[in-house]
């Protein structure tokens, strides 16, 4: 088969797609790499190239394989890869990018390099709906790699019962290990000349080992899992951190804790110490925003959402119950004030009651420092 224009492969992908019986487009989809464990846990999994959307690619990948539809990752083998390669190989005549192309290839020669901390497995994973619940180790990374290379948006995705789906792993600069029989192997380890240094033991990874994102500063890889989605723009500071299943929609200093489930607009500053509640603890369900030019002054917190435009003082602990005075002087819980533009909080250094008035425009934050987020 000869291509010369996109049009060309988008016909084909339509050809084998109504060639397969029962055939349903994905969502989203991608080849990766898995490392196994002994036990034979899947420690992680990487997709140097993801896919929201149905292309080409996918097409063929599906019939090489023989996916018809939902939310599945099947385990390949080089052989199955190296075919799919060939048949792509075509379109490389048609002037446009082709990612899956240049990272399948590399994959392929990944596959039969050894690794010292396990066995290694290719999957092609196939996400039938975003809403589809994770079904396993390697859908759920499929998920974390569409978060953090902002191909979804936090909550765009389901990632409903992802911890179940992961295994706690220790992760080292020789990559990911093993928890049980991991002081003997580095000992192996060690004993063979290698240099081995352990960097967190968790269910996710840090996200720079995986993916590294446009446009973005982070002083400390350590501060940001896996999942996080950074926007352009965006600054994470040494003691920033952000969690999978969150992040920032647009430039955004983060000096402070951005939690799960939690998404901070466009302009907006979360000061050092700072702390926004996430969903992961407590049995907490209110999904917490932080709307654009927004600052979490130091060392404050927050358990509400805020509109746009918004302060809370250095210090001040928001939650939802927290006893509100406004302007007119009645009495408010925070939480009716939630998603609120233009307010500043604060507590009044006399009566030591915490208030919200109308921010205006001589306030003293005037927002970002843009120099500070050209990156």
């Amino acid at each position: 088969m000869s291509f010369s224009t996109l049009d060309d492969l988008h016909a084909a992908r339509d050809e084998i797609a109504a060639s397969i019986d029962g055939f349903e487009p994905p969502a989203a989809y991608a080849v990766g790499i898995a490392t196994l464990g002994p036990s034979g846990a899947v420690l992680d999994v990487s997709y140097p190239a993801v896919n929201l959307g149905f292309g080409y690619p996918g097409a063929v990948l599906s019939k090489v394989i023989g996916h018809v539809n939902g939310t599945v990752a099947h385990e390949i083998t080089p052989d199955q890869l190296s075919t799919v390669i060939d048949e792509l190989a075509p379109a490389e005549a048609v002037d446009v990018p082709h990612p899956n192309l240049a990272s399948w290839r590399a994959l392929l020669q990944l596959a039969s390099v050894p690794t010292l901390s396990g066995t290694r497995q290719l999957f092609a994973t196939f996400i039938g709906d975003l809403d589809d619940d994770p079904t396993g180790p390697a859908d759920a990374y499929l998920r974390l790699h569409l978060l953090s290379n902002r191909l979804v948006q936090p909550h765009g995705i389901s990632m409903n019962g992802v911890f179940g789906k992961l295994t706690n792993v220790v992760w080292t600069n020789l990559g990911p290990f093993e928890v049980d029989g991991f002081d003997q192997k580095r000992a192996e380890l060690r004993a063979a000349g290698h240099d081995v240094s352990v960097h967190l033991v968790d269910k996710f990874p840090r996200m720079l080992d995986y993916v590294i994102p446009s446009g973005v500063r982070i002083a400390d890889a350590n501060r940001v899992r896996m999942g996080a989605h950074l926007a352009e723009g965006t600054t994470v500071m040494h003691e920033g951190f952000c969690n999978f299943n969150a992040g920032t929609l647009g430039a955004s200093m983060v000096e402070g804790r951005i939690s799960a489930g939690v998404v901070v607009g466009d302009g907006s500053d979360v000061g050092g110490g700072a702390s926004i509640m996430g969903t992961l603890s407590g049995g907490g369900s209110q999904t917490i925003s932080v709307g654009k030019n927004c600052l979490l002054g130091a060392n404050s917190g927050l358990g509400i959402s805020l509109g746009d435009d918004c302060i809370v003082e250095a210090g001040l602990y928001l939650t939802a119950g927290t006893r509100v005075a406004m302007p007119d002087g009645t009495v408010a819980k925070a939480v009716d004030l939630s998603g609120a533009d233009g307010l500043l909080f604060r507590r009044n250094s006399t009566t030591g009651a915490v208030e919200a008035i109308a921010r205006t425009k001589a306030a003293s934050w005037q927002g970002l420092n843009e120099d500070l987020h050209k990156n």
